[in-house]
Order: structure tokens, then sequence, then C-alpha cells
């Protein structure tokens, strides 16, 4: 039986930060997609309820993406459990805002931690079982914060501006075994925290929107769309690129 490009179908997932926001949304779509996923955050509650509404395809694991110890005991564990993780999204983050000048520097190691160093690491796991199948398919989430200058948000754009490169270097170096390595770049994307901020500072929200060209904020949906096209065999000639899901946010003035 043949299936469409974009289907992800027989496809194991392993998504980082998917109980709720971005890595939901992707989580969602992916199942959606055909893909049996894993998610992964250190809240097991969270994740319970999370798999719970994705249903039968969706499975969790308690793991904190700041633990090298725990990286590889995830990344193996995965691999004889489910034979294969043919996709990686590093989604987790950590956010630290904060002008600059105020940041301590173990603040901003922490953020760098889990952003960079943390995607360093499990993306290096993941490579080394799908290198030898010759397929494979990891995806960063960057940030719009790794494209223009935002303020008081110093380590966070650090560790996003980061994985870009990490990105770029990473599908330099192994699109040739057959594994892609891309990131997404999300806009202003609809949560709950979003929205309560939004709400407290309805200027912001006006000067968001003047600079949009969609005029509106985007959905965790709107990201697990873009991600599912990486992922699939519909990008199959895409290696090495960030692609803005912004509205046009990047472009606007």
């Amino acid at each position: 039986m043949s299936y469409p490009p974009q289907s992800l179908n027989s496809k194991v997932a392993l998504i980082t930060g998917g109980s709720r926001g971005i890595g939901y949304g992707i989580a969602e779509q992916f199942i959606l997609a055909g893909a049996t996923v894993i998610i992964t955050g250190r809240n097991e509650s969270t994740l319970k309820v999370a798999c719970q509404q994705l249903g039968d395809n969706a499975h969790y694991r308690v793991n904190d993406i700041d633990d090298s110890s725990q990286r590889q005991q995830l990344v193996d564990e995965l691999e004889a459990t489910f034979n294969h993780i043919d996709i990686l999204v590093n989604n987790a983050g950590q956010h630290c805002k904060k002008p600059a000048l105020e940041t301590s520097d173990a603040e901003f190691a922490a953020v760098l931690e889990t952003n960079l160093i943390g995607v360093f690491s499990l993306s290096k796991l993941c490579l080394e079982y799908m290198i030898p199948r010759g397929i494979g398919s990891i995806i960063n989430i960057s940030s719009m914060s790794a494209l223009f200058g935002l303020p008081q948000v110093a380590a966070y754009s650090s560790s996003k501006s980061g994985l870009l490169g990490l990105t770029r270097t990473l599908a330099s170096e192994y699109s040739g075994t057959g594994v892609r390595i891309n990131a997404i770049a999300p806009g202003f994307i609809e949560s709950k925290m979003f929205l309560d901020i939004m709400a407290k500072d309805p200027q912001r929200e006006e000067r968001i929107l003047q600079r949009t060209p969609m005029k509106r904020f985007g959905s965790p949906t709107d990201i697990g769309h873009a991600a599912t096209f990486l992922a699939s065999e519909a990008a199959s000639f895409i290696t090495g690129i960030c692609l803005p899901v912004d509205g046009g946010n990047s472009v606007g003035f």
C-alpha cells in the first residue's frame, strides 16, 4: 500500500517538551499523519493528560533534557522499545526575560544548557542510530529572536541563534547519509500564557499585528503542519533550512 508523500505512517517520532503548546501541536499533527509519537517532559501528570487527549499512538517518558545522564538512557530505551526513532523534534526550551545587565552568568548558562547543549547532545545520540539506517529527520524549534533583535532575551536569543548554526552544520555534515536536519522559527503563537500577556499589554498586541502581514497570531497547529511537512518525504530534498512560520512577521514592517 502506498501513502502520500506527506504521510508519516510507520514513523516513530520523539518530541521533547511535547505535552503542551507548540510541542503538543506538533505531536497532534504527527499522529494525524500516521506517526507513533513519544513526548517527553518533567511533569508526569501533564504528560499523562496529553497522551490521553492525543490517543493510542501517543506515549510519554518523564525526562529532564538538562540531565545528561538521562539522554543516553532515553534514546537507548526508545530504540529498544519501538525499534527505531525516525524523527526527533527538539522543542523543549527554557526562557529568561531580563535585561542583559541583570542576567547572571548562571542564568545565561542554564538557558544554553536546555536550548542548545541539550539539543546538541540528544541530536548526536539519535544520529548514531539514524545514520546506519540511512534515513531520519531532525527538526529544531528556533525562534523569531534568532532572526532579529528583541529586548530582554539575551540568553534565549543567543541559544536560539546558536541553534540555527547547529542546524546548518549538522545538515552539511550528515545530510549525505540520508538524515535531514532543519529548523522552524515560530512567530507569535497563541497560548494561554501568550494571550494573558497580550491582555495586559494591548499596545504590544497592536504593534505585533501591525508588522504581521497576515494580521493574526499563529497557533500550535500551524507549527505542527510545518513540522509534519519537514519530517515527511514531501520535504526529501530540503535540509539545513530555517522555516519561519510567522504570518510574514519576519518580512513585515
